[in-house]
């Protein structure tokens, strides 16, 4: 018989696994990696009578993707064309973000699927007789050296041409150049902290799951067990 458990520490686990698994996703597939230095905003025609503002923007640069003005719209409220810019995966700027996506990529599936899992650890709590908290934290922590892994090596293809061409001729590996870390580079970073946290605090849900006061509350023939 299914017993629905559900504690504090094991439900936070959960929704954490699940934010985790998101963060890394969207920054994974967002273009805001890199913030370009700062190109002018001038019409074709250098008409300017729809009124619209003349400062400068920053293009963004992803792992595979890219984010820039068009310059026949500058004036609309879409004047950002965003997409990948690497048809396929041999496209993409660099052998390090290569390298990058893979890690990520390996990263971000195994906390896909531990986020999916730990769905199901209010009906489930073991698997073959192992506590599918302690299977999930060790997957995650593995996730975790994935991302790691990752982000070591991003900073590395700063070096590439279409880095060089949206930071300058100063940048380099491990050097910015003119440009500056966008939001989801330090989302990555963020979710990387986190699914350590998550690795870790496995444990303490797998231990709450598994009290006396859970054990007694199913010998009392309780289906559905709720505890702070």
């Amino acid at each position: 018989m299914c017993h629905v458990i559900v504690t504090c520490r094991s439900m936070l686990w959960t929704l954490l696994s699940i934010v985790v698994a998101f963060a890394e996703l969207i920054a994974f597939m967002s273009a805001d990696w890199l913030i370009g230095q700062a190109k002018p905003s001038s019409s074709e025609d250098g008409d300017n009578r729809t009124g619209g503002s003349q400062e400068p923007y920053h293009p963004t640069l992803g792992i595979y993707g890219r984010c820039t003005r068009i310059s026949h719209m500058q004036f609309s409220r879409r004047d950002k064309l965003c997409g990948p810019y690497a048809e396929n995966f041999s496209e993409i700027a660099s052998g390090f973000w290569q390298a990058t996506a893979i890690f990520l990529a390996m990263g971000i599936m195994i906390l896909c699927t531990v986020a999916f899992v730990s769905v199901f650890t209010m009906c489930v709590q073991s698997i073959m007789k192992k506590s599918i908290f302690n299977v999930c934290g060790l997957l995650q922590g593995i996730a975790g050296l994935f991302l790691i892994l990752g982000l070591i090596l991003y900073p590395a293809g700063w070096g590439c041409q279409k880095a060089i061409n949206y930071c300058g001729h100063y940048a380099s590996a491990y050097k910015l150049g003119d440009c500056s870390l966008g939001w989801a580079f330090y989302t990555a970073i963020g979710g990387t902290v986190l699914t350590f946290i998550c690795a870790v605090f496995s444990a303490q849900a797998e231990i709450a799951t598994s009290s006396d006061k859970v054990q007694e509350e199913i010998e009392e023939g309780k289906n559905l067990i709720c505890l702070l």
